[in-house]
């Protein structure tokens, strides 16, 4: 027996939807590939009975409800196609949200929040400063930066700075706009302390590297 491309695909598909069905028949949720598999070979085996293009997508949702199918499984699964072979040739069904998402689906990726607030960099020695942008262009700095090593246009009391960083959320940042003096808070780096990049003043331990880094800043113009 010789089979074609798509033959072969159509028993994938058809073994599949055989494992999602014994899945059903023993209560077990399936699975976001289970239940495409499910799906796209009743629609298939509905198109060969002779049903049109408007009655295939009806009937496609009315084959799984949301507590037959893993939690997150009816928002993962908003589209998909299949093609299915009618009287007219090989059609494409398109079926929008076949599953109805249940009263509290989760949506797969979110982040829940716990309830209150919590405190960026709490118990962190904080040190404000001022900050003025001598050049002719915009610097942006990131809360990751380390602010002693920053752009040598920002002019501002460097080695108050030194082992410091912005003290904003993980990937925010300051804009600095040419001839505008702007106040900030930094704190001090977390964990071991360890520098490197940057402008390449540190390259080490913040507090072991603290005066060979103000050394390297002075010969090549940031103090």
């Amino acid at each position: 027996m010789h089979l074609t491309p798509t033959e072969l695909e159509r028993l994938t598909i058809f073994s599949a939807a055989q494992l999602a069905r014994r899945y059903l028949q023993e209560g077990v949720r399936l699975s976001h590939p289970e239940a495409v598999a499910y799906l796209a070979d009743e629609i298939l085996l509905a198109a060969r009975k002779g049903l049109e293009h408007p009655d295939l997508v009806a009937h496609a949702a009315t084959l799984l409800t949301h507590e037959q199918v893993e939690p997150g499984v009816p928002t993962l699964l908003d589209t998909f196609s299949v093609e299915v072979m009618m009287d007219q040739g090989t059609k494409l069904v398109t079926v929008f949200d076949p599953i109805e998402p249940g009263p509290f689906e989760p949506v797969p990726g979110e982040v829940i929040a716990m309830e209150g607030e919590i405190e960026l960099n709490a118990g962190r020695e904080q040190v404000e400063i001022s900050v003025l942008n001598t050049g002719d262009r915009s610097v942006q700095v990131r809360s990751h930066a380390h602010f002693f090593e920053v752009n040598k246009a920002l002019s501002f009391d460097r080695k108050a700075a030194y082992g410091m960083r912005l003290d904003r959320p993980s990937g925010g940042g300051e804009r600095f706009d040419p001839g505008i003096e702007k106040r900030v808070v930094l704190v001090p780096f977390g964990g071991k302390q360890v520098v490197h990049g940057f402008a390449g003043l540190t390259e080490g331990q913040v507090e072991t590297q603290r005066n060979a880094a103000f050394i390297a800043a002075a010969k090549k113009g940031y103090l």
